[in-house]
């Protein structure tokens, strides 16, 4: 079975993910490029069902979103989503936002998944995926970022904080996405709540494990001279993400 290799849907910011400032959080970027990945895996014959069968499932282990403009409550976004590499047990997507009024994205995401098997381990994408999605496109080399440690002065601000039920998705894992909310919490409430967040500004993120339904978790931050990095624990010292917000596009590794 062959697949379009791209589709598109709209999505309208509803009330409820627009923060005080009345524009999209972060997250929502996140959220909107994941369920519209799902709709295109289950449009070409691989539904949840076809996962479950198998005991296979995706999931996010590295992001890079560049927000250039912002999305306020109301506005209608056309999502893109494609499938643009696979490389042995990984499949990478790139989504983009648009408005009718922009003539340029206002958003892009390039997402990295990682396929596994029952026990947990790494697995190939059977044969019929790749071939339902036009055969193996483009190698590429997956999203990695180096173990992040504050370096001098200022230290890091510390936030100790619970996983909520409402954080939980359906893996009864705290998804992806509410690791964003997470980040921007600590940057508005310990850094720069009287400027709000930067645009243009790219995420780059790394999810090292989930984190469980019961989990008390820490994060840490600090500033660098062109980034803004986030670390994130549970209580008992495992690294949970590691990130980096840069606000200058001169920094940005590929464009």
């Amino acid at each position: 079975m062959s697949a379009a290799t791209r589709i598109e849907r709209d999505y309208r910011v509803r009330f409820d993910e627009a923060g005080p400032d009345g524009r999209l959080r972060s997250s929502g970027y996140l959220r909107f490029a994941q369920d519209l990945a799902w709709i295109h895996s289950e449009v070409a014959g691989f539904d949840r069902r076809f996962y479950a069968e198998r005991g296979l499932t995706w999931l996010v282990r590295a992001i890079e979103l560049d927000l250039l403009e912002d999305a306020a409550y109301g506005t209608e976004l056309t999502v893109s989503t494609e499938v643009v590499g696979f490389r042995r047990v990984w499949a990478r997507r790139r989504s983009e936002f648009r408005t009718a009024e922009s003539e340029r994205p206002t958003a892009v995401a390039i997402t990295d998944w990682v396929l596994l098997n029952a026990a947990g381990r790494p697995v190939r994408p059977p044969a019929q995926i790749l071939a339902a999605f036009g055969g193996p496109p483009a190698e590429f080399t997956p999203l990695r970022l180096p173990r992040l440690e504050p370096n001098g002065e200022p230290a890091a601000t510390v936030h100790e904080f619970g996983v909520r039920r409402s954080e939980l998705d359906p893996m009864a894992h705290v998804n992806n996405a509410a690791y964003l909310d997470f980040m921007d919490e600590h940057y508005l409430g310990a850094v720069r709540m009287r400027h709000g967040m930067p645009l243009p500004r790219r995420y780059r993120a790394e999810f090292i494990r989930s984190a469980a339904a019961s989990a008390r978790l820490v994060g840490r931050a600090w500033a660098e001279p062109r980034a803004w990095c986030y670390r994130l624990e549970d209580d008992t010292g495992d690294e949970l993400l590691r990130a980096r917000l840069e606000a200058d596009p001169a920094s940005w590794v590929g464009g």
